[in-house]
């Protein structure tokens, strides 16, 4: 399976089984927005966009940890430093726990997501692109940097910091978050298990879907003096 993913250019920083050994203390999966979904176009009246590939990726990834982790389910979040209207959006669709809007410090965001989930930092995996994220990979138990062949120096520094497990081969806006989610899956070791019980529809997977969908999801951001506060959002 490794080489399946080294031969899409994927990069193991740390050594594969390494990472499939850190993935049984994961209980929660947060992603960046821009750069890690979408390809991070900005402009006026420009939304940000995700694709059904990468939504369908987490689905699975959520799924997949249910199926290993007897019936426990996969805390999810997405931390922007962005307002991504998409974002929320996607994340209520998706019945995401949590959505943190504008926010300048991600560790912060991270600890207060640990908080609110009675998790510790080393107990969440992150999905990130870009330097603003680096507060959070510091701190998370594992890291999946997608990679962006513009900043080959950033991949040097994230390297070199030990702020990131592993690079994606697939660059931003091509479906990096796809990339992560077969990756873990594969390393949960229940893949075909997963993939054959979606397309049957069975009562498994009925049975998980139908708690995920309970899930409603909360959203915060930052105040005037850059606390994490409770977002308004309908």
């Amino acid at each position: 399976m490794k080489n399946k993913f080294e031969d899409l250019g994927g990069e193991f920083v740390l050594p594969a089984e390494k990472i499939a050994e850190k993935l049984n203390n994961i209980k929660a999966f947060v992603f960046d927005w821009d750069g890690v979904f979408s390809l991070g176009a900005k402009g006026v009246g420009v939304s940000s966009s995700f694709t059904e590939a990468d939504s369908m990726g987490t689905n699975m990834l959520r799924y997949s940890h249910w199926r290993k982790h007897e019936h426990t389910p996969l805390a999810m979040a997405i931390i922007t430093g962005a307002s991504n209207p998409t974002a929320i959006q996607f994340a209520q669709r998706e019945h995401f726990y949590a959505v943190y809007s504008s926010i300048h410090d991600k560790s912060k965001a991270i600890e207060h997501f640990c908080l609110l989930n009675h998790i510790a930092p080393e107990q969440v995996a992150c999905c990130f692109d870009d330097v603003n994220d680096f507060p959070m990979a510091r701190i998370c138990g594992l890291r999946f940097m997608v990679r962006r062949a513009a900043s080959p120096l950033l991949l040097d520094f994230a390297r070199e910091h030990q702020l990131c497990d592993y690079i994606t081969g697939s660059q931003s806006g091509q479906f990096a978050v796809r990339e992560i989610t077969d990756l873990v899956m594969g390393m949960h070791n229940v893949y075909k298990d997963v993939i054959s019980s979606r397309i049957a529809y069975d009562e498994d997977y009925q049975a998980y879907f139908k708690n995920r969908q309970t899930r409603e999801t909360v959203f915060f951001t930052n105040d005037e003096q850059r606390e994490i506060v409770p977002m308004t959002y309908p």
